[in-house]
């Protein structure tokens, strides 16, 4: 660790949400040691010069498919149709709180920390059941996408349903559940419980994690969705099992160690 009076190595930013899971680690060690408390006004608070930032979609993509190499590593350089004005999509995503890792997701749809930092309970930023029309440019690509074979499948369902389209998302899922291919089972019933989440079932979603073997999905999200739902200590040790496994390039483990950090806090 450099002393105070070396100079800092700035060759490499680091994420923003990586700055804030470690401010909050400093926070939850101080704490402990009894030095302050978080709303100390000897520390500089982490709010965000603007309400929300723009978003790389190319960057987004890679995450939003991520999900799919933890499931079968060899997917991790897997070819993917992507839908038409993906960029479109991502600029029009309003902030998320309590992301699913899960197809069509990626962690910087996290991006109001000031409201996730704020929050005297985080059951406020719980995912609402909130429907949009559909898009005519997205019902033809997941037509077309339908007729493909796992993963595509899955991956259809999680931009349909990132899109709002759940009723969509729904009817695709199930009418595959009893063909779907036995080493897909698993990263199926993610899936599933990814979209009782985002609907806003989010205690049937917990539920159905719970039940499910465990994996780094699915092990971050049960963590991700006890933390939410207020059982902070029940989300701590499979979110350290889910960051520890996820490599240091991806987002997800940035948005683990955030939520960990979290959960540590309370």
């Amino acid at each position: 660790m450099p002393r105070p009076d070396e100079p800092l190595d700035r060759s490499v930013q680091p994420a923003l949400p990586e700055l804030f899971a470690a401010y909050l680690q400093r926070q939850v060690s101080r704490q402990n040691a009894g030095i302050t408390t978080v709303e100390s006004r000897g520390d500089v608070l982490p709010f965000e010069a603007a309400p929300v930032q723009p978003v790389d979609a190319e960057l987004a993509w890679n995450e939003a498919v991520a999900v799919a190499g933890y499931f079968r590593s060899a997917l991790h350089s897997q070819p993917w149709s992507i839908p038409p004005d993906w960029a479109g999509m991502v600029s029009a995503q309003e902030p998320a709180a309590a992301l699913a890792f899960s197809f069509g997701n990626y962690p910087q749809l996290m991006r109001n920390l000031h409201a996730l930092f704020r929050a005297a309970e985080l059951s406020a930023l719980l995912p609402r059941a909130t429907r949009l029309p559909a898009v005519a440019p997205l019902a033809d690509w997941a037509a077309t996408a339908r007729m493909q074979n796992y993963p595509h499948l899955l991956l259809t369902a999680g931009v349909l349903r990132l899109a709002r389209q759940f009723d969509a998302a729904g009817e695709l899922l199930h009418r595959q559940r009893a063909t779907t291919p036995p080493d897909w089972q698993a990263a199926w019933a993610n899936e599933d419980a990814a979209l009782v989440w985002h609907r806003g079932d989010t205690k049937e979603a917990l539920a159905l994690w719970e039940k499910q073997a465990a994996s780094v999905p699915v092990l971050f999200n049960r963590g991700m969705a006890a933390l939410f739902l207020g059982k902070a200590e029940e989300a701590r040790e499979p979110l350290r099992q889910a960051v520890s496994q996820l490599s240091e390039k991806d987002g997800w483990h940035h948005l683990g160690c955030l939520y960990l950090a979290l959960a540590e806090m309370r």
